[in-house]
């Protein structure tokens, strides 16, 4: 089997690099873990090695042939600058360990294909020196990979430019892959791209998360409570409480992950309300195997992050997205996009109003939502199906695969 110019020289199996910046949150290293996973299943003979700043990463279990490198992690403060999560050193010392780090990684592993999450010139510009050096080197397949929804047009086309995204764009990445439908979103609208970039962005559909086996699910029925990483689920969290508290016949009971970054004393204040309700609502910290509280579900209520998004459809829930709105209206215009789409239905904050009342109707009426696959279109869910064969493509076997 021919396997691309490196591999050819090297008589060795595909190597695939995932960055992830993850300064926050769960959703880069998740969407990072279902690629290498699909990538590692599609070719028994390749291995991924994802670089990340998670401070959760160590509690996942990886795929075989799938790893991890850590990277010292970063926090955002209230003002928006930012610091060191653990390390007593400043944030440029941070950076540049950073950058050294994964610059290190990338010679040592020497990847046939490095997939970027998000930003194309990392966190504070810790990729750049590795992509020069890859640029030069000229054996490394780029890929820029997007979400759907980034954030507005002009906040992101004013952030990109801060940040000389658009340049590092148009110089150093074979591809762009956006994992959505440039029908349902175009994340790239107002980024002046060049048109020989826009010719190199693949739509590859939503990621669709993995529905083998899952475990035996809490008792039923139930509706699954998720804020995602939980950072920002303050006000999801609360107002699902609120709504239980104030209808003592809401059903049916709801089982809640606050995710494993809502901690300290706001967890504390909602384990005393959780346990007042008397089994109507029970709540877990962090489930790493959420899939199968999501199998298992009569419906959902959730924020709107990608991860969530994708999971909501794969697994084919009547949902209830209570998108964010800051510090950017990312979450906002996916569920209003899904919303118009019937996939989904959203509490608005302007139309619906967030009070305990709205999300009592919400869970009420939620049994009598479509379905999503009732209006799911052609291709929505092929996003892992797609980079898989962008992969084989980039590595020159597609056309072997497809005749052997």
């Amino acid at each position: 089997m021919s396997l691309g110019i490196k591999n050819e020289n090297h008589g060795r199996a595909p190597r695939i690099l995932l960055y992830s910046h993850d300064t926050f949150g769960l959703g880069h290293l998740r969407r990072s873990r279902a690629l290498a996973a699909a990538i590692t299943q599609a070719d028994q003979r390749a291995s991924a090695l994802i670089l990340t700043g998670s401070p959760v990463a160590g509690r996942f279990t990886f795929p075989r042939r799938v790893d991890h490198v850590r990277l010292p992690g970063v926090t955002k403060r209230a003002d928006g600058s930012y610091a060191s999560q653990t390390i007593g050193m400043g944030i440029d010392d941070v950076t540049e360990l950073r950058a050294s780090l994964i610059q290190t990684s990338v010679e040592q592993f020497d990847p046939d294909v490095l997939i970027v999450d998000k930003e194309p010139t990392g966190f504070r510009g810790e990729l750049l020196p590795t992509l020069e050096y890859l640029e030069n080197s000229g054996s490394t397949k780029l890929v820029l990979g997007l979400r759907d929804v980034l954030d507005e047009p002009e906040v992101l086309a004013a952030e990109w430019g801060r940040k000389e995204a658009i340049a590092a764009t148009e110089r150093f990445y074979d591809e762009i892959w956006v994992y959505g439908l440039r029908s349902i979103y175009d994340p790239t609208q107002g980024l002046p791209l060049s048109p020989a970039t826009q010719q190199r962005i693949h739509w590859t559909g939503y990621l669709r998360r993995d529905l083998g086996p899952v475990g035996a699910p809490p008792e039923q029925p139930y509706i699954l409570i998720t804020p995602g990483g939980g950072g920002d689920g303050k006000a999801m969290v609360n107002l699902v409480l609120s709504a239980y508290e104030k209808d003592p016949d809401l059903s049916p009971r709801a089982v809640l992950v606050y995710g494993p970054f809502l901690s300290g004393e706001l967890r504390d204040d909602f384990e005393t309300r959780v346990a007042a309700l008397d089994g109507r609502v029970t709540a877990v910290g962090f489930e790493s195997q959420i899939e199968t509280l999501f199998a298992g579900a009569a419906g959902v209520v959730c924020m709107g992050g990608y991860n969530t998004f994708c999971e909501v459809l794969s697994f084919d829930k009547r949902a209830v997205i209570v998108p964010r709105t800051t510090p950017r209206l990312e979450q906002w215009i996916r569920a209003s996009r899904a919303e118009d789409l019937g996939l989904v239905r959203m509490l608005d904050e302007n139309r619906d109003g967030l009070t305990a009342d709205a999300m009592i109707h919400a869970i009420r009426n939620l049994p009598h939502q479509p379905l999503p696959s009732q209006a799911i279109r052609a291709g929505l869910l092929d996003g892992l199906n797609y980079v898989t064969h962008r992969i084989d493509a980039l590595l020159g076997t597609e056309q072997e695969r497809a005749t052997g």
